[in-house]
């Protein structure tokens, strides 16, 4: 009897891990800049955000995206993949957020090995209003860390320093709400 049991306790507890996580979850504090390495795993290893991160790329239609241009406003920078189906859901609610509010701007960085082609017809079936850059993913930038998960999301405040990261998907009243608790304003 224990034996016929034991897969289907398996089972439960297999679908007890794919819950959606909490909204406590999904909005957690930045890590302070310099964390204790775990265990066995040298300090130089460990890669943590910069306070006050710096990101230059280029996006998919040729342009150069520096984030320090865009001091004086809330900007969320948001790791995505096309293969992603949560990062699919978010990017039309990124999309407005974008468009709708004059003081909160959306970048996508798309964390993937895709060539451009692909990824300007990915765009054509999936049209976004913010700019879109590929990333090498063995080259990701240096002021952030390596994505735990996809879509890992850092809402920047108008001082250039990180307000808040999310992991998992995100929506426009998450932001805004964590933008009103950074001491901001939604515009």
């Amino acid at each position: 009897m224990i034996v016929k049991a034991a897969p289907l306790m398996l089972l439960a507890l297999a679908l007890a891990a794919c819950k959606p996580p909490s909204p406590a979850e999904v909005a957690a504090p930045v890590a302070p800049a310099v964390d204790a390495p775990a265990a066995g795993v040298p300090a130089e290893v460990v890669q943590q955000t910069a306070e006050r991160p710096q990101l230059q790329v280029q996006t998919v239609d040729g342009k150069a995206y520096d984030l320090a241009a865009h001091r004086g406003q809330w900007v969320v920078i948001n790791f995505w993949a096309t293969w992603c189906g949560p990062c699919l859901q978010e990017m039309p609610e990124l999309s407005a957020l974008h468009t709708m509010r004059g003081n909160i701007e959306v970048i996508g960085l798309a964390y993937e090995d895709i060539e451009l082609d692909e990824m300007q017809a990915f765009l054509a079936q999936h049209p976004v209003a913010y700019p879109i850059a590929i990333l090498d993913t063995y080259n990701p930038p240096k002021d952030f860390a390596t994505p735990r998960g996809l879509p890992m999301t850092y809402l920047i405040a108008p001082d250039g320093k990180v307000a808040r990261q999310f992991l998992g998907p995100v929506d426009a009243k998450v932001i805004e709400q964590a933008i009103v608790a950074a001491g901001g304003k939604v515009q």
